[in-house]
């Protein structure tokens, strides 16, 4: 069984032991985190599509860390102006292992 679930502004397919990097979420590594927003489940070829939500779908997972992403360099330049800037930037993102997926009654 799998489903796809949106946290973030983005959507994860995702089935149950998944390990998957999102946004960073509220909570200590070993917390218990819920997906109430599951756009899609699906199971031996056939699908539930929700409208946009499944009623009564929740995924669960387990936070294993918290940690950050690489790191993205910002370079602005205007030529012929001795203009340079060099930022970086790492975002904040949580590793989740998908514990249940459940499909609503």
């Amino acid at each position: 069984m799998y489903a796809v679930i949106r946290t973030g502004g983005k959507q994860y397919k995702v089935a149950k032991n998944d390990v998957i990097v999102v946004e960073k979420l509220a909570g200590d590594a070993g917390a218990t985190v819920e997906f109430g927003e599951v756009l899609m489940l699906g199971d031996a070829g056939q699908q539930t599509i929700g409208k946009p939500l499944v009623a009564g779908a929740v995924v669960t997972a387990t936070v294993l860390e918290q940690g950050k992403g690489d790191k993205v360099i910002i370079f602005k330049k205007r030529r012929r102006k001795n203009y340079r800037r060099k930022t970086g930037h790492r975002q904040a993102q949580t590793v989740l292992r998908i514990a249940e997926i459940r499909a609503g009654t």
